[in-house]
């Protein structure tokens, strides 16, 4: 398998920029998920890998070598399609051995390959069978099938399950993973659906606009977001704004927030105007009577072992991730109080987050 890195990389379609100065590297083995909503460049990107298209600048590198302007069939490149493309007067044996025998592999080789493909996605029992007749889950593994065979130096995937139902996408979601534990191949997986890139992906390019705003490890992505872009997309239900305009000076330990203090770590930097956002995901909060940010319940949603509760505050609506066992009723005032380690904060203006002590470690840009 092989490491792909791309420099710089820009693509333009007359007036339209659909992706803007894009630098990454994909290790080699490592499985990264480029994210985010339908427009945003990650397909572009995708294709400029594979050599479907060519960038309007920049550099693509498969294994060190620089093949930014080779062809796709130059590449050793694997592509799986949303739209998976088999061949309906072929039984999965065939399917799966096609680029082999496209290559002029031996049949007895072609045969080996095949079986010990089908062996690895757990498919042998449906190789004599017309793909036609299955069900979805098990034509996606031929596709994938008919990608592995060749044992090309990476992969890419568009949108893979995105014809899947959602229960055979679940199943999907983690055999792809295991899938990629056992062969360790080099994988760039597109996909709009951040359950499926925080479950699979080593590292997740979150995408916007053609820009990449976020580059790092699910946790990370999660845990630290680069801009409130980041951190509205990743994350069931997103994380809660809460906006003021007091402005920061070092060595502040609270945040005038309203007409509300709330405790934060120690401030390292300074930005006396502008309105900034606190940032504070749904389970970091808890209900507490003592805290002075209060609100009243909007509404809950039961999940089993906990509930989302809606509150209204000066501040905005903010949701809280709280335990199934508390009651409350519709309109009742509450106390939220914030876990002041696991804030975050934003300038409102760019969307980018303040690189403050509420930020343990670094995050990635």
């Amino acid at each position: 398998m092989a490491e792909i890195k791309v420099e710089s990389l820009r693509k333009q379609f007359g007036d339209f920029a659909a992706v803007e100065n894009s630098s990454f590297t994909v290790h080699d083995g490592e499985f990264l998920a480029l994210l985010g909503p339908s427009g945003c460049g990650k397909t572009t990107t995708l294709r400029m890998i594979a050599g479907l298209e060519l960038p309007t600048s920049g550099k693509i590198f498969l294994d060190g070598e620089d093949v930014t302007f080779n062809r796709a069939s130059e590449r050793d490149i694997a592509f799986v399609f949303q739209l998976f493309a088999l061949y309906p007067h072929m039984n999965v044996r065939k399917n799966i051995g096609f680029p082999l025998l496209s290559q002029g592999v031996p049949k007895a080789e072609i045969a080996q390959r095949v079986e010990e493909t089908a062996r690895l996605l757990q498919i042998s029992h449906i190789l004599d069978r017309s793909v036609s007749g299955l069900a979805g889950g098990d034509r996606q593994r031929v596709a994938l099938g008919r990608a592995i065979v060749r044992r090309p130096k990476c992969f890419l995937m568009d949108e893979p399950l995105g014809t899947l139902d959602a229960e055979f996408r679940e199943v999907m979601v983690h055999e792809l993973r295991e899938l990629h534990n056992r062969i360790h191949a080099t994988t760039v997986y597109v996909t709009h659906d951040q359950h499926e890139a925080m479950a699979m992906a080593d590292k997740i390019a979150v995408m916007n606009h053609g820009v990449i705003e976020q580059y790092g490890t699910p946790q990370e992505i999660y845990s630290r977001p680069a801009s409130m872009y980041v951190a509205d997309f990743i994350g069931s239900p997103p994380m809660n704004f809460l906006r003021f305009a007091s402005g920061l000076r070092k060595g502040l330990t609270s945040l005038r927030v309203g007409e509300v203090d709330i405790a934060v770590p120690e401030i390292r930097e300074e930005k006396p105007e502008g309105v900034l956002a606190l940032g504070v995901r749904p389970e970091h909060i808890r209900f507490s009577n003592s805290s002075n940010l209060r609100g009243s319940v909007y509404g809950s949603e039961y999940l089993g072992t906990n509930q989302i509760v809606s509150v209204e505050t000066p501040q905005g609506m903010v949701k809280a991730r709280v335990s199934a066992d508390l009651k409350f009723s519709l309109g009742e005032t509450v106390g939220l109080e914030l876990n002041s380690t696991k804030l975050s904060l934003f300038d409102c203006a760019s969307g980018k987050a303040i690189q403050s002590s509420l930020y343990s470690g670094n995050h990635h840009g």
